[in-house]
């Protein structure tokens, strides 16, 4: 059986300006730790003005911190 790594972190959709909808739960962790999988969906780690991934389809901005 495959154990991943997860986490329980903060999620915020900065895509419509700095306050967007939010909430909490468990992400899951790449091998490397720059991506996360969360209900679906892969965010892979970059850098912005204030928000930290993008959703790999959509193109989705994102604030996840632990």
């Amino acid at each position: 059986m495959s154990t991943r790594r997860s986490r329980i972190m903060y999620i915020e959709n900065k895509s419509e300006g700095l306050n967007g909808p939010a909430r909490i739960g468990r992400v899951f962790l790449s091998k490397t730790s720059r991506s996360y999988e969360y209900r679906g969906r892969r965010f892979l780690k970059c850098k912005g003005y204030k928000f930290n991934y993008i959703d790999e389809e959509s193109g989705e901005r994102y604030w996840i911190t632990g």
